[in-house]
């Protein structure tokens, strides 16, 4: 703000003292031109020999900057002086500039003989440039804040993505040693207890915790990404969904019946991505409804629809709900969807997009991944 503020300080008093310039040299052509009508009125009665006949035409042949143009009674003209040839060949153009010298100055009348003669003239060259000149200084002026501005910006986003990465690897670094730990224990209870669905469900949930540490030191470095089953991660994503969430929602996805698709994606990230929809999905449903997976694969991408039937988003907020900080939720970060965009379309080149959406009939939010 204080560099803008200056900006418009110095444009602004560029322009007034620039003004006040134009003021004083537009009155000086004026008195130029003047004198000149003055020694062109006088010349037609001045003998070729005599000194005031040598005055008077070096007085007309000084001015070389201001147009003019000079016509009789009836508006036709006689003669132009300093006008380029682009106009001066242009019978139509003539007039025009004619009629733009009649609406910038009054004329300057020669009288002779009871015949009346009009000078028009407009602005010099010089005199307009000038005119234009703290403009574009201003405009210039501006686009140096604004770039300044972005500048500084990015510079203090990229120190505030610095943070988020030394955290997020300081967290996976703190989360290893006692996930360590945890699997080294699941492994001696598999042991002893070979048949116990409580050691089975333990252990998927220490392979959760193991995912999770590892997305977090994937953060801020760019991951391996390796030829993928969908369907598959689809599947394992919704099995482990579905015996930690109540009966009320419905998962609804039929490898067999989708077509078989692979692209090149990182599992522990992509399969974040699908936590979090699976996720918003059903807070969406406030814990009753149903979820769908569609896959279609082509040539060149692989698709995946996740429907559900929740309140639904706003035609506004399609966008929104992709930038950091915007919930819904009362207790929501904001972060689910804006850290999936930027996997999905950072780490894999792909579009997570809202498809459709109807507020009280769904959402349908769309995944593309290049083969």
């Amino acid at each position: 703000m204080l560099l803008l503020l200056c900006a418009v300080i110095i444009g602004v008093s560029s322009l007034l003292y620039t003004q006040s310039l134009v003021r004083i040299l537009k009155n000086e052509e004026k008195k130029k031109v003047s004198l000149w009508a003055e020694a062109q009125a006088r010349l037609i009665n001045v003998s070729l020999d005599s000194d005031d006949f040598y005055f008077l035409f070096s007085v007309i042949e000084d001015n070389k900057t201001v147009p003019v143009i000079l016509t009789d009674e009836r508006d036709n003209i006689i003669s132009s002086r300093n006008l380029p040839l682009s106009i001066t060949e242009d019978k139509s153009a003539m007039l025009r500039e004619l009629n733009k010298m009649k609406e910038r100055n009054n004329p300057i009348v020669i009288k002779d003989q009871g015949v009346h003669n009009f000078i028009y003239y407009r602005e010099s060259l010089i005199l307009r440039k000038l005119l234009l000149y703290p403009y574009i200084q201003l405009a210039v002026i501006l686009l140096f804040i604004v770039v300044a501005y972005v500048a500084f910006s990015s510079s203090r986003m990229a120190e505030q993505n610095q943070v988020w990465v030394g955290l997020s690897k300081e967290t996976a670094h703190q989360l290893g040693t006692p996930v360590s730990s945890l699997s080294a224990w699941v492994e001696l209870f598999g042991s002893r207890y070979p048949d116990a669905p409580e050691v089975k469900d333990l252990s998927s949930d220490v392979d959760r915790l193991t995912a999770i540490t590892e997305r977090f030191s994937l953060i801020g470095s760019k991951p391996k990404l390796k030829e993928t089953n969908i369907n598959s991660l689809i599947t394992y994503i919704i099995d482990y969904f579905k015996k930690r969430t109540a009966s009320t929602v419905e998962f609804r996805f039929d490898p067999a019946g989708s077509e078989e698709a692979t692209a090149p994606v990182n599992n522990i990230l992509f399969g974040w991505v699908l936590e979090n929809l699976i996720k918003n999905a059903i807070d969406a449903m406030k814990g009753i409804g149903t979820i769908a997976f569609t896959v279609k694969s082509d040539n060149t991408s692989v698709t995946i629809d996740i429907e559900d039937s929740g309140r639904g988003i706003f035609k506004k907020d399609f966008n929104n709900v992709f930038k950091p900080g915007f919930s819904t939720r009362v207790r929501g970060w904001g972060l689910g969807l804006s850290l999936s965009k930027r996997v999905i379309e950072e780490y894999h080149k792909g579009r997570i997009f809202v498809k459709h959406s109807e507020p009280g009939k769904g959402t349908t939010m769309r995944v593309i991944l290049k083969k």
